[in-house]
């Protein structure tokens, strides 16, 4: 399955008029945020592991990196990862990416992690955290450059490195920045000059850092894989940089992707593709480097460009290497970017002269997070295979990451997801059925729709099938009926479906539009679940009329006085009515004939950011509450017939709404938004005349502005989603 990445936050507050808008109600006055727990919903991964590093000289303690999850560290008593960056607010969304992570083998509470999702102009600088502990806490350097942890070659090797020589210096490669050095335990950081690698606006730069002994390797990515382009330099004394001799050159060692050093056999082991992945490899290589006297030699396991037995080509390149710390010339390599025949590992215990595919014998066990059979019988052994690693205190312990899981063996055999604790999902959707036996359904980014019978264990039924989704973009409930559920999403087998137990089972529709395969958008269905609603937006922004179905998607029919690729919303309390708003032009058009026609209503309102939200209060007949970001939180007691501003909040990003405190005769209200100057997660328990902030400094998870869900049945519990870190959910203690 090829894994789409997640969402580009990268939107900018919409300009709009707001003078003429009225204004109530005074700005809320501080109030003590009330003690709340929180928890992630396990899902179990869903996102890709792109780098995992055991620590050298301390049993059972390791870390991991995501492209746009943050890092972890493994408890090997626990048996479970610790987030380690979830302080990380708003603000610092561009700091979930990780590009890298260090340890000095000389200290082993430090710990450093190079940050920065995006290198692109649009996005913010990278920083480097400093621990002391392990990552309990940190100390933080802003850089003045980019980092790239969810772009193209992401899951190269590690590109920061504690120098050998000396704990204090660290250096950093970057992609387009050169090299950089700090001389000070990563507090300041300066370019290296005479690092012979030139820097490219697009390209890959510095893939990997390692250390050989006292001699430190630098991967670059940007030679074009001839003789004369060299893509491996070194350094014996810190200063002096050259180009490795002899090594390797053609489209298959074009790319160097990770090294590893044996340092009984005195070799350096690396491996190559023709692109920097985790897609577009087809071809690439293994080598190594005898480093007592230059010699280079090919020690390849399969050479990509052969067929499989019906006949499709088997092409793909070379990710991960770790050698096992215990046994001299032992080491595993995965392959990456190999369909056809599924990528693999190979296992050798004589320099690379013999291999062995893992693969082969694998018995895999996924019972512990079932969604990864994708709807299939049988769970694949791997995908996006760049993170790989061996325990330095038991060689049969290997973990290896994939573009949803991390999976681990205690024997070479038996391999099972080693992630507990670790949730990268990007939440697109989430619901909270008043009744029923889960509390929780979530739209998923990747893997499609989840029944959350539990929140403390994956769920038994995987994702959503018949038909399996990659990403969702759709899921409502009938506000009358809530065994009615819809879901609309990507799909090589349909695109939208229904289920009428609450979510546990899904049938898809008997006909859909021919825009929901390219296009699928949001979908909504009325109160009582007679009528469906469903938009169509392009990824690239394109949108398309609404189509409408009241024979539970037998048939569609055009709906072209609703704004196009508007998200739909069904009033909770009349069949009738439907809400969609025009961010283009600031307009709320209404539906009072199940979704046949729609007219104007409120105009003049904030437009130009297609992620504003309209929400519905639960129960009531037009009570409408409008998210517009930075131009605050608006409320309609009419069907959206005027909208007034609420001066109690600043911005709102996302609102839902949950059970009612005691004594309270209105729901309570939960929103991503700001009050003052913090972006956090607020509730509202007398109809928003005042907000307590309801999350803390320590859990915060970025960018949290796609969707969010209160609980009907227990009073306080919300649910939060994030671009990365999964369900995030809190209560009251």
């Amino acid at each position: 399955m090829h894994v789409t990445r997640r969402t580009v936050i990268a939107g900018t507050a919409a300009a709009a008029a707001l003078a003429s808008l009225p204004a109530v109600q005074a700005r809320a006055a501080t109030v003590a945020a009330p003690a709340y727990r929180w928890r992630t919903a396990v899902i179990g991964g869903t996102g890709f592991v792109t780098g995992v590093l055991f620590h050298p000289s301390v049993r059972g303690l390791a870390y991991a990196r995501t492209d746009i999850g943050g890092a972890y560290r493994w408890d090997d008593r626990a048996a479970r990862w610790t987030p380690l960056t979830d302080h990380l607010g708003w603000d610092d969304w561009n700091l979930l990416g990780v590009e890298a992570v260090a340890v000095d083998p000389a200290h082993p509470d430090r710990v450093y992690l190079a940050l920065g999702t995006y290198a692109q102009p649009w996005a913010g600088n990278g920083a480097v955290l400093r621990s002391e502990d392990r990552g309990a806490t940190w100390a933080r350097t802003d850089l003045g450059v980019k980092l790239g942890g969810n772009e193209d070659g992401r899951g190269a090797g590690e590109r920061l490195l504690v120098d050998p020589r000396d704990s204090d210096t660290l250096w950093l490669g970057t992609r387009h920045d050169g090299l950089l050095k700090s001389t000070d335990r990563g507090a300041t950081w300066a370019a290296v000059g005479g690092f012979p690698g030139t820097p490219s606006a697009n390209g890959q730069g510095v893939t990997l850092l390692v250390a050989a002994g006292r001699t430190v390797y630098a991967g670059w990515g940007d030679s074009d894989g001839s003789a004369g382009s060299p893509n491996l330099y070194r350094t014996a004394d810190g200063s002096t940089w050259e180009a490795v001799p002899g090594q390797p050159s053609g489209t298959a060692a074009k790319v160097p992707i990770r090294a590893a050093f044996d340092r009984h056999t005195r070799e350096l082991y690396v491996t190559y593709a023709d692109a920097p992945g985790p897609n577009g490899q087809s071809d690439g290589s293994v080598h190594k480097l005898r480093t007592a006297d230059g010699k280079w030699t090919e020690v390849t396991p399969v050479k990509p460009g052969g067929t499989t037995s019906d006949g499709s080509a088997d092409t793909f390149g070379y990710g991960g290497v770790a050698v096992d710390a215990r046994r001299p010339g032992t080491l595993v390599v995965s392959t990456n970017n190999r369909w056809a025949a599924i990528d693999t590992l190979y296992r050798t215990t004589n320099g690379g002269r013999t291999w062995t595919s893992l693969k082969d014998t694998a018995v895999l066990d996924v019972s512990e997070t079932p969604f990864l059979t994708f709807g299939a019988d049988q769970p694949k052994f791997g995908w996006w295979i760049q993170a790989v690693a061996v325990d330095p205190y038991d060689s049969k312990h290997v973990v290896y990451g994939t573009g949803a899981t991390l999976y681990g063996t205690r024997d070479l055999t038996h391999w099972a997801p080693q992630i507990r604790g670790l949730e990268e999902t990007s939440v697109r959707r989430l619901i909270s059925p008043p009744t029923g036996k889960a509390h929780l359904l979530s739209g998923l980014g990747d893997v499609g729709v989840m029944y959350h019978e539990r929140l403390t264990a994956s769920p038994s039924r995987g994702m959503a099938g018949n038909p399996v989704f990659g990403s969702a973009t759709g899921l409502a409930q009938a506000a009358g009926r809530p065994s009615y559920v819809v879901r609309t999403g990507f799909g090589d087998h349909g695109n939208g479906a229904y289920s009428n137990d609450g979510g546990r089972s899904w049938a898809p529709f008997a006909a859909q539009p021919a825009l929901a395969k390219d296009a699928p958008g949001p979908i909504a269905t009325n109160a009582d679940g007679s009528v469906l609603l469903w938009t169509f937006v392009h990824w690239d922004g394109t949108k398309y009329p609404a189509q409408r179905s009241t024979d539970n998607g037998a048939t569609w029919s055009e709906v072209s006085t609703c704004p196009k690729g508007a998200t739909p919303l069904a009033d909770p309390a009349d069949p009738t009515r439907f809400y969609a708003y025009d961010t283009d032009t600031g307009t709320l058009f209404a539906s009072t004939d199940g979704g046949l026609t729609f007219t104007r209503r409120a105009s003049g309102l904030p437009s130009g950011d297609s992620q504003f939200q309209l929400a519905a209060a639960p129960g009531r007949s037009g009570d409408l509450w409008l998210s517009t970001k930075e131009n605050g939180l608006h409320r309609s007691t009419d069907g959206g017939a005027t909208f007034t501003r609420l001066t109690s909040c600043r911005a709102s990003h996302t609102l839902a709404f949950g059970k009612a405190a005691d004594g309270a005769d209105y729901p309570a209200v939960y929103q991503v938004g700001s009050t003052e100057a913090i972006t956090a997660v607020y509730r509202s328990d007398d109809c928003a005349k005042t907000w307590v902030r309801v999350n803390d400094d320590r859990h915060q998870w970025g960018w949290t502005g796609a969707t969010i869900a209160a609980d009907p049945r227990l009073y306080g519990r919300v649910y939060v989603a994030t671009n990365g870190r999964g369900i995030q959910y809190g209560e009251p203690v």
